[in-house]
């Protein structure tokens, strides 16, 4: 086993918001998908590797509590001012991790979600 985790899911209510959200913040375009009751907008990921989406469905609500995820960055101090650009919030951070393990930060979303940052030192 590479990795514990396969794949994730970032909830969300509007689609369109959380798009016109994460592509500027990240600097990705999102690919939009739809499965039966699921609405999903895929980031990119090269196979073998953890792949994650926006996603849209009944019984799913974005929240600021709960697991955590945090997605990569090369530059945090430019993705954070993207963030508040776009309209989210940075709720802590930048914080350097000991050991060399690099810094983070944790931001909400135009959703309401709670997602971390991570810079690799």
């Amino acid at each position: 086993m590479k990795s514990v985790i396969n794949w994730f899911e970032i909830p969300v209510t509007d689609m369109d918001r959380a798009i016109t959200f994460y592509e500027p913040v990240m600097q990705v375009a999102l690919k939009r998908e739809k499965m039966d009751c699921v609405e999903l907008a895929v980031f990119p990921y090269e196979d073998p590797g953890t792949g994650g989406a926006l996603a849209k469905f009944e019984g799913i609500v974005p929240s600021h509590e709960g697991a955590i995820i945090y997605l990569h960055t090369d530059n945090l101090a430019a993705t954070l001012d993207r963030i508040v650009t776009a309209g989210g919030e940075c709720v802590f951070g930048p914080l350097e991790l000991p050991r060399g393990i690099g810094t983070i930060a944790l931001f909400t979303d135009c959703e309401g979600n709670r997602v971390g940052l991570h810079q690799p030192a």
